[in-house]
């Protein structure tokens, strides 16, 4: 399959039938980290190896792991006592983890580390006595873990007509976070509600939605703006990859999610010319050049690619995690 270059391409003979990759795109440090860990934990102890939750939003990523003989389950209730068991990405509540403490589980946490840092600015926020409003899903795992930490004092706000009906006693001390996959521009008008409404109120000190998303958004946008069409590669269970759907459709570009090149429905390339193709921070490139494959396949022989930030990121997989990985877990 051809190659994809690192040049935009814009003459008039290459403005027919073309590809245009966003970079940066797909698998961002967290995922690699969290994906590892599974890895390294079926080596070093073998199957099975039980994983709370998807490791990640992906499917194609989960079947991987599935046939080196990790399981995944709904619930940590669901390991057998003494097992080694793995935290997903997205990281779980304070009783999730108490509750792996009473079965004896041997806990391998892959909490992204962007995440944890939300975990942590709850807790300091509801010491000190603030009313959280957490910007987010309610139903995604991410925020359920953060809601965790806090449950008393935490309001989950997933759009703006939920800042508008927010009332509080006089007096009250106010602190926002939000979830780390969000669209940017979703999240703007939120926190500007949020701010108007209670001027006071105090945010994280820096943007919560983590360098990835931001970066892909970015990305999205760039290709956005000369093509006809944005296919985006993820889950349909994939925060980050449905909000950059949604960031190039606000852009004025028609986009679909696509899981793979299974799911690309041919009818949406009529009278499309410019194809541009990113991916989620959690699906494979493999599922990227299977789709970009098929696209040529079908005319779209020139590649281009639109790069607007190189990421250098990397999170390490601590050694101490699969040290203690065979003790009983502190609370």
């Amino acid at each position: 399959m051809p190659s994809v270059s690192d040049t935009t391409l814009t003459s008039p003979q290459q403005r027919r039938k073309r590809i245009i990759m966003a970079e940066p795109r797909g698998f961002c440090a967290g995922v690699e980290r969290a994906i590892g860990m599974v890895e390294k934990a079926l080596e070093l102890y073998g199957a099975p190896v039980y994983v709370r939750k998807q490791i990640v939003h992906n499917q194609h990523v989960v079947s991987e792991l599935e046939k080196q003989g990790a399981i995944f389950v709904d619930s940590e209730d669901e390991v057998p006592e003494g097992s080694i068991c793995v935290f997903s990405a997205h990281g779980v509540s304070p009783a999730v983890r108490g509750n792996a403490v009473d079965r004896e589980l041997k806990v391998i946490d892959a909490t992204c580390p962007l995440v944890s840092k939300v975990h942590q600015a709850a807790i300091r926020s509801s010491g000190a006595g603030n009313k959280i409003l957490l910007i987010g899903h309610a139903n995604h795992e991410e925020v359920e873990g953060t809601v965790g930490e806090a449950p008393e004092d935490t309001i989950v706000v997933e759009t703006v007509e939920d800042a508008r009906r927010l009332e509080f006693e006089p007096g009250t001390n106010l602190s926002y976070l939000t979830q780390t996959t969000l669209s940017l521009d979703e999240t703007k008008d939120i926190i500007d509600e949020l701010t108007r409404r209670f001027p006071d109120i105090k945010g994280p000190g820096s943007d919560d939605i983590c360098y990835a998303s931001q970066n892909r958004q970015n990305a999205v946008k760039d290709i956005a703006a000369q093509s006809d069409l944005v296919l985006v590669v993820g889950s349909d269970n994939s925060s980050n990859s449905v909000r950059m759907v949604e960031v190039a459709i606000r852009q004025g570009t028609r986009s679909y999610l696509v899981n793979d090149v299974s799911k690309l429905d041919e009818r949406w390339l009529d009278g499309v010319d410019a194809v541009g193709v990113t991916a989620g921070a959690s699906a494979p490139e493999v599922l990227v050049q299977e789709l970009v494959t098929r696209l040529t396949e079908l005319g779209y022989g020139d590649i281009g690619s639109v790069t607007t930030t190189t990421e250098d990121v990397v999170f390490s997989i601590p050694g101490s995690l699969f040290a203690h990985a065979g003790t009983r877990p502190a609370r």
